[in-house]
């Protein structure tokens, strides 16, 4: 079965920030940094569902003195 892929704007929206922000993270690697699938030479991009789960529970807290060891 294949997994359900989201847009660079799906995404923007679920997060609550601008489309452009996710692309400029993807083209720095710094901010939101969500492996994502090129598509093709037109390069059209998409976000795997687990690839946005697994950022999600990496960056979840339950206070902010909180931190996440690099493992």
């Amino acid at each position: 079965m294949i997994e359900e892929l989201y847009t660079t704007k799906q995404l923007a929206d679920m997060l609550g920030l601008q489309p452009k922000t996710i692309a400029n993270s993807r083209y720095t690697g710094m901010g939101v940094n969500i492996p994502f699938i090129k598509i093709g030479s037109s390069g059209v991009v998409r976000y795997k569902k687990s690839e946005v789960e697994a950022y999600l529970d990496e960056n979840t807290f339950q206070h902010n003195g909180e931190t996440k060891v690099e493992v």
